[in-house]
């Protein structure tokens, strides 16, 4: 019996290897076609030249290749085919280029308004790829320090402005601060800090820390007063100014006044000086003939 079931397995595996078919043994000899999925993410930097990469086939093996793109204002298709089919409807500079035998979309100026969800079919000889490519940006923020006089205290703001991501702000000394942050609606994030300065705090000694991955690596700012801090005064200057000015003016006019109510009264009491005048002339007239008859 033993010799019998050595015999029916021979014969069973040798029907198997030639690929033939067994009642009891079903042998599938087709294969369906590859079918591949990737979910990624992709970040580039602002003003950056972008290379989306769809498969690593070379495209001497790709059929065609075929990108859909959800934009936040927009949804455009770019596809290559080696039949010559191709298709650019987004019309804002993105192309599918070729180097190194390897296709391509090529995104120029890379730009907050080309963050959004690029879909990507590649079909081949033996199968095709699906990616789905979550592609985001990344911007510097803009930063700016300096000091503040509010009443008796004074205080330290630290602006990183529109920034992606959020910039993430520090101090070099522990005080009462607080942070707010604004999300514009272009995806753009502002975050600034405000640290009101101990009393046993040197001002030289103070600074605002800034990272951001954009940067390789923190920066560091020393906040100022806008200005000299003089310059804070001058609006109590002013006012004070304007004050003895207007006190100096008014009492000048008092001053213009009463002279001239006194030079009124004064020539109101006094008789007019011509009738003295004419009333000598005649005489001396006389006088002088009567002289001139004695010489």
């Amino acid at each position: 019996m033993m010799w019998i079931y050595i015999l029916i397995f021979f014969t069973a595996s040798r029907a198997i290897a030639q690929g033939t078919t067994n009642p009891n043994i079903i042998v599938n000899t087709t294969t369906s076609p590859l079918k591949v999925y990737v979910n990624r993410k992709e970040v580039f930097n602002l003003g950056s030249d972008a290379r989306l990469i769809c498969s690593n086939r070379t495209q001497n093996k790709s059929i065609f290749v075929i990108w859909n793109i959800e934009l936040k204002h927009k949804t455009c298709k770019i596809s290559f085919s080696n039949e010559g089919q191709n298709i650019n409807s987004c019309n804002d500079g993105k192309s599918i280029q070729i180097s190194n035998d390897q296709s391509f979309l090529h995104i120029p100026n890379f730009s907050a308004s080309d963050v959004g969800a690029y879909s990507c079919e590649s079909t081949y000889t033996g199968g095709n790829e699906d990616y789905r490519i979550t592609v985001g940006v990344t911007a510097p923020p803009a930063v700016s320090t300096w000091l503040e006089r509010r009443g008796n205290k004074i205080v330290a703001v630290c602006r990183a402005e529109r920034g992606i991501p959020a910039a993430n702000i520090s101090w070099s000394v522990i005080g009462n601060h607080s942070v707010t942050q604004q999300n514009d609606p272009d995806g753009f994030v502002t975050v600034e800090s405000q640290l009101e300065i101990p009393e046993d705090i040197d001002q030289e000694n103070l600074t605002c820390i800034v990272w951001h991955q954009f940067w390789e690596q923190e920066k560091t700012f020393i906040p100022r007063f806008r200005g000299h801090p003089i310059l804070y005064f001058i609006p109590i200057f002013g006012i004070i100014f304007i004050l003895v000015a207007g006190f100096f003016i008014y009492a000048l006019k008092k001053v213009i006044l009463l002279r001239q109510c006194q030079q009124t009264d004064t020539s109101s009491k006094s008789p007019p000086q011509t009738e003295d005048v004419e009333e000598v002339e005649p005489y001396a007239s006389y006088v002088q003939r009567v002289n001139s008859i004695y010489n």
